[in-house]
Order: C-alpha cells, then sequence, then structure tokens
C-alpha cells in the first residue's frame, strides 16, 4: 500500500544552465526531461510523476462524489445509442454510431440499392484491452471493397495502418507502422498514398504502397528537405487528383498528382515564397487557388491545370470578408469565411462571377460550416451548425428552392430547454483600444451584478477561432450559476487574418493583455468581480494560462492549464523535438535571433515565475505527448511550488498512457471533464 504524502511533491533542483546571445540561462529542473525521450525511465522523473498523480489522487478524494455526480449528470445529457446521418457517397450509405454504454464508435454502411447493414470497423474492438486508442485516418477504397484506416494506442501520434477487405472481413496483410497523415487510394484501388513520421515525428514525406507488396518497396514520390515544413496529403473534391502539399506556418507549396497515374511527374502548381500560402481544388480543368499572395484575407485565383502558375483573380480579397476556404463541385462552387466573425457559406456559379447565393441561418451568433460532403455532384449540401444555445444541428442545404432541412438535432435525453439561457456577444475594449469580441451564456435568473462566478475560456493562438458554439458540459456550471464567457483574443483569426498575426511573434503578448482586459471589462460590465473568475485552456491556450497568472494573478478564483506550452524558451530552442523547427514562423528562432530570444524569455511562463501569490492551480500532461512533451508541465509545477508564496492548491496530474488530448473514450474523456470541474468548484466554494 502506497505511504500517505503529508506534504506535496518537491521535485530538487539540480545546477543547469546555458548561455545564449550574452545571457544566462538557469534551469535547475532540467533535468525533469528524459534524455532517451520519447522512451521514459528515468527512475526519478519517473518517480517524481508518480508522486504528483498521487497527491493528485490524495487531494480529490474528498471530491469524489461531486465529480462522480458531475459526471453523471454529464452523461446523462448524452444520448449513448447515438448515431451521425447517413451520407450517400457512390453506391453506398455511410455513417457511425454508438452502442449503449460503450466508449468507441462503430462505423457502417448500407448499399444505396438495399440490402443490410454492413459493420466496417467496431473501435471498441480494436481498442479492447488498451490504456488508449485513437482512430486516425479513415478511407474506403473507390470501388468500395477495402477500408484503409490507422489507428494510435498510446498517445503518441505514431499511427499504424491497416487495410480491410469490406467484402470478407479479413485483414490484408499489409501493415505500414509509424504513419501520420490521411490515407488517400489511387484511382484503380491498388495503391495507397501516405506519409511516415521521421524520428523527430515529422512528416516529410509522401510515399505510395501497391497492395500486395513489401512496404520496404514503397515508392517516395515527394521528399521535403526543410525539416520546418510539413508534408500533407489530400484529395480534390473532383477525386482527379492527389494533393501533395508542405509549408509551415506561413508559407506553403501545392504539388497535383493523378488519381489514375499516382506515379506520373507531380505538377509543381507553384513554387514557394515566404510568407505566401495557398490551397489548391479542382474542377474542369482548372484549378481554384485560396491565396494570400495579395491580401491578407485572401483572394480566390484561377489557372488552367496546364498552366498553373499563372494565376488569375476570381474573387478579390476583403477587409470586410475573411475569406477561409473554398469546395468545387459539379455544378458549383462554396467558398466559407467571416463576417464580423461570423461564419458565412456562399453558393456560387461557374458561369456567373456575380451570382452569390449566401445561406442564412436563425441566429445572430453561431457557428457553421461546410459538413461531410464526399460526393461531387450533388444537389444538396449537408451543414453543421450550432450556437451558445442551440445544440449540434445537421441540414441538408437544398439548391433548388434555396432551404435549409433540419436532419438531426443534438438530443439531451436528461432535457434541455434553451428558453432558460441567456446568449450575448459583446465587444470589449482592452488597453490598446482594439475592441475584442466576447460569448456569453448564463441561465436567465443570473444576476448581473458582479456577484456570479465566470468561467473565461479561449486559445489565441495558430490562427484557431474559438467558435460560439454549444457544450453539453459546460451545463454543469452554468447551471450552477456560472457565466461562461469565450475570449476572441488575437492570435486566432475569429476577425479576420490580421487578427491573427496581431498575436505571434513580436505580437504574441497581444494575446495574454486581451485575456486580462476582457476579464476586467467583464467585472466593469457587472458580470463577476475580482477572485470570482475561473479560466481554462489547453497546449497554446495552457501558455496563456501560465502567462495570465504571473502578469495578475489576483483576478482568478482558480486556473486549470492543460497541456500548457509552458517551457517556450527552452522549447523553441531543442530543434530534436517534433514541432519545434516548423513552430519559428509562429513564435520566432531563439537560436539564431536575439530580439526573438529577448521577446519569448519576456513572457515564457516558466521564465517568468516568481515570489508572489498564486491562484488555485491544476496542471495536465501526458506522458506520450509529441506536441508539449510532459517535461512542460511538470517543470512549471516544480517552480511554482519552489517559488511562490502562498499556500493555494496546486496540483498536477500526468496521464502515464496518454498524450495531448487526454484520455480516449467518450466516458474517460468526461470523467476527466468532470475532475476539471469539481476543482473549479471545489475551489470557489461551490463543491457542495
Amino acid at each position: 500500500m502506497t505511504k500517505k504524502l503529508t506534504r506535496p511533491p518537491f521535485a530538487e533542483q539540480r545546477p543547469h544552465s546555458y548561455e545564449r546571445h550574452g545571457y544566462v540561462v538557469n534551469d535547475p529542473w532540467h533535468w525533469l526531461k528524459d534524455e532517451r525521450y520519447p522512451v521514459v525511465e528515468d527512475e526519478d522523473v519517473l518517480a517524481y510523476l508518480k508522486a504528483e498523480n498521487q497527491w493528485f489522487e490524495q487531494n480529490m478524494t474528498d471530491r469524489k462524489p461531486l465529480t462522480q455526480s458531475l459526471f453523471q449528470e454529464m452523461k446523462a445529457r448524452i444520448k449513448e445509442d447515438d448515431s451521425s446521418v447517413p451520407q450517400k457517397d457512390g453506391d453506398w450509405l455511410y455513417w457511425s454510431k454508438f452502442e449503449e454504454g460503450m466508449q468507441y464508435r462503430q462505423h457502417w454502411r448500407k448499399a444505396v440499392s438495399g440490402g443490410e447493414d454492413q459493420l466496417m470497423l467496431d473501435e471498441d474492438v480494436l481498442a479492447d484491452g488498451k490504456e488508449y486508442f485513437r482512430l486516425g485516418a479513415a478511407s474506403v477504397s473507390p470501388d468500395g471493397r477495402l477500408l484503409a484506416y490507422s489507428y494510435d494506442d498510446n498517445g503518441s501520434e505514431r499511427f499504424e495502418a491497416r487495410i480491410k477487405d469490406l467484402s470478407s472481413g479479413e485483414q490484408l496483410p499489409d501493415v505500414i507502422p509509424g504513419t501520420l497523415s490521411r490515407l488517400v487510394w489511387s484511382a484503380d484501388s491498388k495503391m495507397l498514398l501516405y506519409g511516415l513520421a521521421n524520428e523527430q515525428w515529422r512528416t516529410d514525406n509522401a510515399r505510395l504502397h501497391v497492395l500486395g507488396t513489401d512496404i520496404g518497396d514503397d515508392v517516395e514520390l515527394y521528399h521535403e528537405d526543410d525539416e520546418g515544413f510539413r508534408v500533407g496529403i489530400g484529395l480534390t473534391q473532383s477525386e482527379k487528383y492527389i494533393v501533395i502539399s508542405t509549408g509551415d506556418h506561413e508559407t506553403s507549396e501545392v504539388r497535383l498528382v493523378p488519381t489514375d497515374n499516382p506515379l506520373a511527374e507531380p505538377i509543381l502548381v507553384s513554387a514557394r515564397k515566404v510568407g505566401r500560402e495557398y490551397e489548391v481544388e479542382e474542377h474542369d480543368g482548372m484549378l481554384y487557388i485560396l491565396t494570400n499572395d495579395e491580401h491578407v484575407n485572401f483572394r480566390l485565383a484561377t489557372a488552367p491545370v496546364t498552366d498553373p502558375d499563372n494565376w488569375s483573380t476570381l474573387i478579390a480579397g476583403s477587409d470586410e470578408f475573411y475569406l477561409t476556404d473554398v469546395c468545387t463541385f459539379k455544378d458549383f462552387y462554396v467558398t466559407e469565411g467571416r463576417e464580423n466573425g461570423l461564419d458565412q457559406i456562399e453558393i456560387r456559379s461557374y458561369a456567373d462571377p456575380a451570382k452569390v447565393e449566401r445561406i442564412a441561418f436563425p441566429e445572430a451568433s453561431y457557428s457553421a460550416g461546410l459538413s461531410d460532403n464526399p460526393e461531387y455532384d450533388v444537389a444538396k449540401l449537408r451543414l453543421s451548425y450550432d450556437s451558445m444555445v442551440t445544440p449540434d444541428t445537421v441540414f441538408d442545404y437544398h439548391l433548388s428552392d434555396q432551404l435549409l432541412e433540419t436532419l438531426k438535432v443534438q438530443e439531451i435525453p436528461s432535457g434541455y430547454d434553451a428558453s432558460q439561457y441567456v446568449t450575448e456577444r459583446l465587444m470589449i475594449e482592452v488597453r490598446d483600444g482594439t475592441m475584442v469580441p466576447v460569448s456569453l451564456v448564463y441561465r436567465k435568473e443570473s444576476k448581473v451584478d458582479g456577484s456570479a462566478p465566470l468561467h473565461l475560456y479561449s486559445y489565441g493562438a495558430y490562427g484557431y477561432a474559438v467558435p460560439p458554439s454549444f457544450s453539453t458540459t459546460r451545463l454543469s456550471l452554468v447551471d450552477r450559476g456560472f457565466v461562461y464567457a469565450i475570449a476572441h483574443i488575437r492570435g486566432g483569426d475569429d476577425l479576420g487574418r490580421n487578427w491573427y498575426l496581431d498575436g505571434k511573434l513580436t505580437k504574441r503578448t497581444n494575446t495574454f493583455n486581451d485575456f486580462v482586459d476582457v476579464a476586467r471589462g467583464l467585472i466593469a460590465k457587472g458580470y463577476t468581480s475580482e477572485g470570482r473568475i475561473t479560466a481554462s485552456g489547453g497546449s497554446a491556450g495552457g501558455e496563456l494560462m501560465g502567462a495570465i497568472v504571473n502578469s495578475d494573478p489576483e483576478l482568478w478564483g482558480a486556473i486549470v492549464a492543460h497541456v500548457p506550452f509552458v517551457d517556450v524558451l527552452n522549447t523553441m530552442q531543442d530543434e530534436s523535438l517534433p514541432l519545434t523547427p516548423g513552430e519559428w514562423p509562429e513564435w520566432g528562432n531563439p537560436i539564431t535571433d536575439k530580439t526573438a530570444f529577448e521577446y519569448i524569455r519576456s513572457y515564457s511562463p516558466y521564465d517568468n515565475v516568481t515570489a508572489q501569490a498564486y491562484p488555485p492551480m491544476l496542471i495536465t500532461g501526458g506522458l506520450n505527448d509529441p506536441r508539449v512533451t510532459y517535461w512542460e508541465p511538470a517543470k512549471w509545477t516544480a517552480r511554482l511550488r519552489a517559488t511562490k508564496s502562498d499556500d493555494n492548491i496546486l496540483l498536477l496530474k500526468t496521464n502515464m498512457g496518454a498524450g495531448h488530448g487526454g484520455k480516449s473514450g467518450r466516458w474517460n474523456a468526461l470523467e476527466e471533464t468532470a475532475e476539471e470541474f469539481a476543482f473549479i468548484l471545489w475551489q470557489m466554494g461551490m463543491a457542495e
């Protein structure tokens, strides 16, 4: 029996320092990085992580009833035997479903002409006996006979690809370990394209496997020599071309390979130019190219496949409309984007560029987009829709009469009445005069007099816009009187591409300041008060949590930081890590650039922990996480314990058999959310 800890674990300090750009950086918890990573077997490292996990369990023991209660109410909002809306692709209808009580999905199909339902893949069977399971890519061959799929069973994001004969149910002998890409079929269903992860967990290649041949004989169709670039594999909507793309966070390059002849010389659309991004669709021999070469909010250009670098503007870039995607169908094409931060979907005519049909949605604030539309020749579009108060909704949009048909609304078995909730969209002025959008949801009876607790969430990086979408788990806070707020801060691209650019590189601290100023603005407007705000974020959003507790610790009643990217200065100097070279356009390269070094050093959460009072904090990590390595949250926790001046609770939980996304399986993941909310309610004095 493990002896109960009487005080929190303290990781010893071991002298370690380095010099760069005239600065000496001391890192006494450097030893928590096992130098044999991704193998982690250093006994001292494991002992510390296990001790922190024990401390977490001990402190959460009295919260077990609350955690279980939260889990049960969250689970009661989920339809256990749920199924997706079937979608036609060729001769088949495809859908997925959960069986009652099961953790993972089953994937089904049925012939359009009729017949019995066919179970293609059962994730619960694949996950049996495994602590972790995640299905990666899945693709049915054009002839409908084979299913290529990949899975990760430890959270390391190294996927093993396999091929199943759907007519017999047998597994083919072809097994491809270490993939990190989509799986794309050739037109004749005899070849499969994929990308392998190299030793640094980077996909620098596109490879071709001929079924029935040795994996060692696979042909490398493309190899990327720039360590900062990643290779991706896709398919045009017309399925005429395989798309081999490569790029980092600011530059891209695309090659096309005919699906009926993958060994043909790839067509280079346009050679890379630093700072120019583009992506490509195809229709009837014409390329449709989404690019930021002339306008920060992107334009849409066309070029013949026979002259792919000769671009002509079809839709010019706009200050008001942020063009984010294009999808070409047989008789029309669709553009997606945002205007005033709200999603827009527009149907466009090939014959008449001036003819634009914008789909109208029923609410003033919402999240909407194209959903699963696998076919090229269609008369209706599958759309997804939700809002802060409207559950996930699946629409078909009929082009002939411009009508939305509701196919499915997320069912909440325990009951949900949208009329009992209020959603708002505010604009809050931050310190440099910028107006930042905030999405709110709370119960009608909640008072806006400063007395309510408020939970503030954001991400703020990589141009990812956090949508004002629906969440069943969030109701467990809102129904207990919380105002739930999403801060659409810079670093995301909520208000256009400049919104993203204003939160990266030398403008990174705008992201942190926006979050703090939104919190203060919500206090000023009476939604909450100082110390009554809880906040959470993960990955780069965890970095955000680290920055705001360093700068303004008094604001927060409790903080939850999931897999937090907090050791920014050290990580951005470690070229051996999976993501580092590709991240320099996002954060700067502190190895070669003194200015970048100084700027990152000024905000890196781990490097800026000071002897002050910090709020109660729950920090999580994953031992197998290749994105934010386990030692980042571990080192941060160790430095906080040794430095902070308060007695507030500080907990670190490391998933020893998972990666960046935490535990797998819908119930296991829900249990972790219940733990998070139990921690928040405990610290806010609302645990009863």
